[in-house]
């Protein structure tokens, strides 16, 4: 994937470019702020296969370290769209005035597509420390972001074994920092995206104890995010994006089968993965849990409700700002009418 982390200044530069160069391709460049992880593939799809350039439009991706860090642009308008997680900073900017909508799933976590993991450290497995989620009573463990949506996946893991989140200390890193921290012994545990935890997996420092499906079924983990100033102002375009993300979507269901991405079409998409991302080893990514992805965009609605409840419980979010506020479905119908009932391709 090109491009380096773009902040400021230089993401308006980066805007200023990119239109001027969509006037003279007659495109409509459409700016998506990624999480530059394989939680991005229904993106990379859209654009390897032409879906986006179909429907008039040059996507520019512009990575980010973080969701939280998509937030002020998109309120901006220097994104337009996003894959970001519903998170408690994602509730705390509308509540500020700042303008942005759920429109559809991107991320989440049927059975057998738990994609952010609970791993504990191979030592701590093996000398006993840690049989059962009681164990994590008192562990250091690493997560991506303070108010993210994993933060409930660790809440409900908690529960789970009757503890508090109180009882465990909590770091906060990027997801590809989980692999040497646990190495490092820095941190006792982690719950880690894919592919970071695949790779700390197979570099011994970490056993995958228990799946997020296990942990919280059906999690809405990650969502596309569309500025307001996107909907209001180029609603055509808003319309045609939906519509190639939601055919990629489809393409990469097809890819899925028994929790590993080795359905029908399964190498084509490693293929793009492996072009789109800074890991080139197709068979890591032959052996990640990937992300459930709904092929019509639908969201969990009722799992959006209890991360936002958590949040407030917790001093995350403080005010009356509620789910429905900033769901959006009416892009993703509109898509799923144009397209038509999803069929799985089986060969």
């Amino acid at each position: 994937m090109k491009g380096i982390r773009i902040v400021g200044a230089a993401l308006a530069m980066c805007f200023m470019l990119n239109s001027a160069a969509a006037v003279a391709t007659g495109l409509q460049t459409v700016h998506v702020g990624i999480a530059d992880a394989s939680s991005d593939v229904v993106f990379f799809i859209a654009d390897k296969k032409g879906y986006f350039r179909a429907e008039g439009i040059d996507a520019k991706f512009i990575p980010f370290d973080s969701g939280a860090k998509m937030v002020a642009p998109l309120g901006s308008g220097q994104l337009e769209v996003a894959g970001g997680s519903p998170s408690a900073g994602l509730y705390n900017a509308v509540m500020r005035g700042i303008g942005i909508k759920i429109v559809a799933d991107k991320g989440s976590t049927p059975p057998g597509y738990g994609y952010q993991p609970l791993l504990v450290r191979t030592d701590l497995v093996k000398s006993g420390r840690y049989k059962t989620l009681a164990d994590l009573r008192g562990m250091k463990i690493a997560g991506s972001a303070t108010g993210s949506a994993s933060t409930s996946t660790m809440n409900e893991a908690l529960k789970k074994a009757g503890l508090k989140p109180s009882d465990v200390e909590r770091v906060y890193l990027g997801f590809p920092q989980h692999v040497m921290a646990l190495q490092n012994k820095a941190v006792d545990a982690s719950l880690t995206t894919e592919p970071s935890a695949t790779q700390a997996v197979r570099s011994g420092a970490a056993i995958r104890v228990m799946g997020d499906d296990q942990i919280y079924p059906n999690h809405q983990l990650a969502v596309l995010l569309y500025s307001d100033t996107f909907i209001h102002d180029h609603p055509d375009t808003a319309k045609a994006f939906m519509r190639a993300y939601l055919r990629a979507a489809r393409d990469y269901n097809d890819a899925l089968k028994d929790g590993k991405i080795a359905g029908a079409n399964a190498e084509e998409v490693i293929s793009i993965l492996t072009q789109y991302t800074s890991i080139k080893d197709a068979s890591l990514y032959r052996n990640i849990v990937p992300q459930g992805t709904n092929p019509d965009g639908k969201l969990n609605v009722a799992s959006l409700e209890n991360d936002l409840s958590y949040f407030k419980s917790h001093g995350d979010v403080k005010g009356s700002v509620t789910v429905s506020e900033l769901v959006d479905p009416s892009f993703a119908q509109a898509a799923d009418a144009a397209l038509g009932p999803y069929q799985r391709r089986t060969k």
